[in-house]
């Protein structure tokens, strides 16, 4: 019963554009190359005899210019020292603990210097610090060396000193003070004790001041429920490793609900282990990242969650509220709920519906369950903001009661959905100040703009979870001329000194028993974790209240991607180019229709001969708003009747050109409501998206993903569910391992290094992939080039859907066929995609092969096979002549078709001297004309064997680490030498669930993944 369940990568394929599918697939380069642009010109060809090199530079190159810059590189002249600071060894990185909080991302990290420059985020793994960065804050070291940041203060649009911007800022609140107006200090969640203490004083020393507290996305119904129930405004730091059964209602919880970070328990207990592992039941409307890894997902409408979650109420609490739930979802609900009475402590509810009473259900299933993974010690602050005092601050500006406002972390003139009345307001304030990286939508129409520095060139504390204090430290200075927002406090409360000085003073009474260098060298401090004061509320009036919740003719749910997040870093190239781990679509974004939906109101995706694919525009309309030529997605387990759309895009002051891409969907966020009532039309024209979802894909190979359900894997021998491809030698069939074109080298000596990837813990989201640009130098190459499938990635998370609802219907199907004329006509149904199929996600690069195909067609020697495993490339030798990308099965190798440094055409951050900044000087920056591709961190490896010879010992497990694994919080990726027996990749390679993706060509990777278990 080994998996020969049948995947498909697009809703295209399964349309009537099959042929060019097909072709594609086929196809390594789906352009034509003009050669006859250089070859045809007989003159110059027969000028001068030709060489079989240069005979290679000339069909390898799709420009004749290309092949003058084949060994061709920048050269750039350095100046030494003259008196060199002792702690910076050239040559050698620096590491500095620091955390990261900006009022949607947050982690708790190690920032890699080389020569005084930050050029990598790296996790903190010391105990206590428990938030791993994800995609968006490994990028954020790009965000620091932004070209568009706001340089100067500025004073009525016009630069000015920071003398005056503070004398006028002083001015304007004792100017308040006099006059009775309102002083009002606008932020984001802040999460800093120091600051909040700042914030106070202010506040106590100016009685006509507040403070107001503002989430672009809204958690302000569960802080409600929480602060109803438990009196303190926070939200539940739930650990998911302490579950057996998760039951989520509309929570994206590997996503961004709740300020995300739930991944690392989530996969503690998604790897199977004597014959256990969680189960997890989802019910939503969007696919999100969570819906993909649970073991069952119920796509249905907010309305019908709302009548499922009091259902679940019911159930466990034995009420009995009337519901009025779709019986198409009745029993799917209540076989949840009911295993999830029974898991009794092992088992979690979580709820993403924004709606208080929906919340106070979500404490009292847990109380009454007394989950071990719901726990009110060590709460989340991260998330304070109050929608009911964001509209009534708006109300009071608009009424000209607000004379000054001060805004730190905000951009209301673009997160607001009635940002009009926003802009409105501020004209009736004397004095506005947005304190801000950059002179965005809101620091354009205030009376002052200030710029601040990014979080590595500044001061700082924050307390993420209750009971936890981390310190953010500068790891560059300044790199404009800045001031950090508690200094502009502390001169407004007459406080002399700097703000370090009063950080340092202020800590002592946090970290008792420690020392202020302690924690700074560790970057976070635990002490006594409280526990919120347990009390009650009216759980039955609450349901009674959901359950009256009436549907909507067409429902949109607003979401934040995984690479854009809440807007904040728009101008990022690394997060723009990112492809979203479900539509793999990048540079946009767009309405999301189920495939029901879609051919009701005639929208279509098709992919076009070139590779690239194209979709219908539609018109939105939401309380009168309208959002017009949206491009639409056919989304694969879209909830029929409903629409999804990400936040975060349409964003237009202070960036790039080229990063002025999507829709601002925060027009349609009325009353902070992520569910609205919709309206779609079909509009006019076509959309070209950037999608790698039909290039280099993997299709048709029945070994690429392997899956079982926890049952057979329990039940069954593992020859049955991992079955070992057999290949025919003198007749009879044999495995594949043991038989082989090529004699091996001898690899028991020194270091083999291996990469095992389980696909139970992988939940596709892309801090891997951002990680390998940071350390790699991987380019930025913008729209149009990765439409042309021309995207540099070294690593890439493919994306499967399986076309059955259960692992089990698609084996036995497939297992049913009898004969070639019923194989070939259930294969073509099973291609077809079902309403809401199962998805697998797989990171994929080099394999580095023992057996390397790529190695023994390259005409010039520039791939080779290393003693220690990986597979090289030496980029001088290079001429493009792309036989090895041709050659390679797992299409993981790039070809470099432009040179990306220097290069106005590709105006992103390789383009000017201060994105620069940002590059590794570890590892070369390539010219165009040659191939790249995943190097398996080779200077990583050998700066981690450099430092132990140094110190003359030998190397622990787990110091040989790559970008990826590194960066990968849920620790599916595991890198480490082979020929360690104690290793913990040793003991990986050979667990029973591992195999090697297409074993039966006999590449012998050194990439090993496992087995994907489904506990259906």
């Amino acid at each position: 019963m080994s998996s020969n369940k049948k995947y498909w990568k697009s809703v295209e394929e399964l349309d009537g554009n099959s042929s060019i599918v097909e072709a594609l697939r086929n196809n390594e380069f789906v352009e034509e190359i003009p050669t006859d642009e250089f070859l045809g010109n007989e003159a110059a060809l027969s000028s001068s005899s030709t060489t079989r090199r240069d005979f290679l530079k000339y069909v390898g190159f799709s420009t004749a210019a290309a092949s003058l810059a084949a060994c061709e590189g920048p050269v750039h002249l350095s100046i030494p020292y003259v008196l060199q600071p002792e702690q910076i060894i050239p040559g050698v990185a620096d590491y500095y603990a620091t955390s990261v909080f900006d009022g949607f991302d947050f982690a708790n990290l190690l920032v890699k210097t080389r020569e005084g420059r930050p050029i990598k985020i790296e996790n903190n793994t010391i105990a206590g610090a428990k938030f791993a960065a994800n995609a968006r804050v490994h990028a954020s070291i790009l965000s620091l060396y932004d070209s568009m940041r706001l340089k100067e203060p500025k004073l009525d649009g016009k630069n000015a000193a920071w003398s005056t911007v503070d004398s006028k800022i002083k001015s304007s609140i004792v100017d308040a003070k006099a006059k009775g107006g309102q002083v009002v200090l606008l932020t984001n969640t802040l999460a800093s004790p120091s600051t909040e203490r700042l914030i106070a004083d202010f506040v106590a020393k100016n009685p006509n001041a507040k403070h107001v507290i503002y989430d672009a996305v809204s958690s302000s119904e569960a802080l409600d429920a929480f602060e109803t129930v438990y009196g303190e405004r926070a939200l539940v730091d739930y650990d998911f490793s302490k579950a057996s059964l998760i039951v989520s209602v509309g929570a994206d919880f590997l996503g961004d609900w709740q300020g995300g970070g739930y991944d690392t328990g989530y996969a503690q207990g998604r790897i199977p282990k004597n014959g256990k592992m969680s189960r997890h039941f989802q019910l939503e409307a969007n696919m999100t990242l969570s819906g993909a890894a649970a073991d069952k997902r119920v796509a249905m409408s907010t309305a019908n969650q709302k009548q499922a979650l009091v259902l679940i109420y019911n159930i466990i609490t034995g009420s009995s509220v009337a519901t009025n739930l779709d019986a198409a979802y009745k029993a799917e609900v209540t076989k949840a709920a009911q295993q999830l009475k029974a898991a009794g402590s092992k088992g979690l509810l979580v709820s993403g519906i924004q709606d208080k009473n929906a919340q106070l259900l979500v404490l009292a299933i847990n109380q009454v369950l007394t989950s071990e993974a719901f726990t009110t010690s060590g709460t989340r602050q991260i998330r304070k903001g109050s929608n009911e005092k964001v509209a009534q601050l708006v109300k009071d500006m608009n009424a000209g009661s607000v004379h000054t406002l001060i805004m730190s972390g905000v951009n209301p003139v673009y997160t607001l959905a009635d940002s009009k009345s926003f802009v409105e307001g501020l004209k009736k304030v004397k004095t506005s100040v947005s304190l801000s990286l950059k002179e965005d939508e809101t620091a354009s129409l205030a009376t002052i703009a200030a710029p601040v520095p990014h979080y590595l060139e500044a001061w700082g504390d924050l307390a993420l979870t209750k009971g936890t204090y981390s310190i953010t430290q500068p790891t560059i200075r300044p790199l404009f001329n800045t001031k950090q927002f508690q200094d502009i406090l502390l001169s407004l409360n007459g406080i002399p000194g700097t703000y370090y000085d009063y950080l340092k003073a202020f800590s002592s009474s946090i970290i008792a028993g420690t020392t202020w260098n302690k924690v700074l060298h560790d970057g976070v401090f635990v002490g006594a974790i409280p526990a919120a004061s347990a009390g009650t509320a009216d759980y039955s009036g609450a349901a009674n209240a959901l359950a009256q919740a009436k549907p909507v003719t067409t429902e949109l749910v607003l979401y934040t991607k995984t690479g854009m997040g809440d807007g904040q870093q728009a101008n990022n190239p690394w997060l723009q180019e990112f492809p979203d781990p479900l539509t793999r679509v990048s540079w946009d974004n767009y309405v999301t229709v189920s495939n029901a939906d879609a051919k009701k109101w005639n929208l279509t995706n098709e992919i076009v001969a070139n590779g690239g694919l194209n979709g219908s525009y539609a018109n939105l309309t939401v309380n009168g708003v309208k959002l017009e030529n949206v491009p639409v997605i056919v989304q694969p387990g879209q909830a029929v009747g409903t629409v999804g759309m990400a936040l975060g895009y349409g964003r237009k002051a202070a960036l790039k050109e080229e990063m002025q891409v999507g829709i601002n969907a925060y027009a349609i966020y009325a009353g902070f409501n992520s569910v609205q009532s919709v309206t779609i039309e079909k509009a006019k024209g076509e959309h070209e998206f950037a999608c790698v979802q039909g290039q280099k894909t993997l299709m048709g190979r029945g070994d690429i993903i392997k899956e079982t359900s926890l049952e057979i894997f329990n039940t069954k021998d593992a020859e049955i569910w991992n079955e070992k491809p057999e290949v025919s030698l003198d007749h009879k069939e044999v495995k594949t391992t043991t038989v082989d074109l090529w004699g091996s080298f001898d690899r028991s000596t020194g270091h083999h290094f291996n990469l095992s990837i389980d696909l139970n813990a992988c939940t596709g989201c892309g801090a891997c992939v951002i990680a390998c640009h940071a350390e790699n130098n991987v380019p930025v190459v913008g729209k149009s080039e990765v439409r042309r499938s021309r995207d540099m990635h070294w690593l890439r998370i493919d994306r499967y859907y399986s076309s059955e609802s259960t692992f089990e219907g698609d084996n036995e199907r497939s297992e049913n066929i009898a004969g070639l004329s019923s194989s070939l006509s259930t294969f073509n149904e099973m291609e077809k995609a079902g309403d809401n199929p199962q998805v697998s996600f797989q990171p994929v690069m080099c394999q580095h092969c023992n057996h390397a195909p790529c190695e023994t067609v390259c005409p010039v020697a520039a791939t080779s096979h290393g003693r220690q495993g990986q597979n090289q490339m030496a980029y001088n030798r290079c001429v493009g002549t792309r036989y090895c990308a041709n050659n390679c099965p797992y299409k993981v190798r790039r070809f470099n078709w432009f040179l990306y440094n220097k290069n106005s055409e590709f105006d992103y951050h390789m383009n000017d001297d201060l994105g620069r900044m940002v590059l590794n000087p570890d590892v070369n920056v390539r010219s165009r004309g040659v191939m790249e591709k995943c190097s398996m961190c080779i200077q990583m490896t050998q700066a981690t064997i450099l430092k132990a010879k140094n110190e003359g010992r030998t190397v622990k497990d787990g110091e040989f680490q790559t970008a990826c694994s590194n960066a990968c919080s849920s620790g599916a990726m595991v890198f480490g030498d082979v020929n360690d027996k104690e290793a913990a990749v040793t003991k990986l390679a050979e667990d029973e669930r591992s195999y090697h993706l297409l074993e039966h060509v006999g590449t012998r990777p050194n990439v090993v993944y496992h087995v994907k278990v489904r506990n259906t």
